[in-house]
Order: C-alpha cells, then sequence, then structure tokens
C-alpha cells in the first residue's frame, strides 16, 4: 500500500508534520512496515479544503490532525487485514 502525504505550505500549516509522525507510529505499532510505503508530495492541488491531503493508493482523503487514528484504522488498517 501506497501512503503518499501533502508536505507543501498549505498542508504543512494545517498540521501535515503531525499527521506523518502520527502515521509513521500508527504503521508501527501494528507491524504494517514491510506492507506500508509512505511518501511524501509537495501539492496535490487542493490547497482550499480542510485538512491534510493523503493519498491511499489512488484515493485522496482529508485528514486533520486530530482524526488520524480514525483514518488509519478507517482506511489503512481495515484494508491490510
Amino acid at each position: 500500500m501506497k501512503i503518499t502525504i501533502c508536505i507543501g505550505s498549505a498542508c504543512h500549516l494545517k498540521g501535515s508534520k503531525k499527521v506523518v509522525n502520527r502515521l509513521q507510529e500508527l504503521i508501527a505499532d501494528n507491524n504494517l512496515t514491510e506492507k506500508a510505503e509512505m511518501t511524501g508530495a509537495f501539492c496535490m492541488k487542493k490547497c482550499g479544503e480542510d485538512g491534510v491531503r493523503v493519498m491511499v493508493d489512488d484515493k485522496i482523503f482529508s485528514v486533520m490532525p486530530e482524526n488520524v487514528d480514525e483514518f488509519f484504522n478507517a482506511e489503512i488498517l481495515s484494508k491490510m487485514n
């Protein structure tokens, strides 16, 4: 599974660093480091929308630092099992 997180200026201001850090923790805690590849992108062209842009494979999501765990469980963990 490929997870791409926008780290451009707009998403940085919305908390992309917190999203990246928490996803890294969740991936490690769930022993998914061999199954999930995390990368960064500088812009996903959705700067005016709420949240940080996160693409899982080919689907784009809006993730806030406050809902990373919920996003992880619904969109990453559930698809790994």
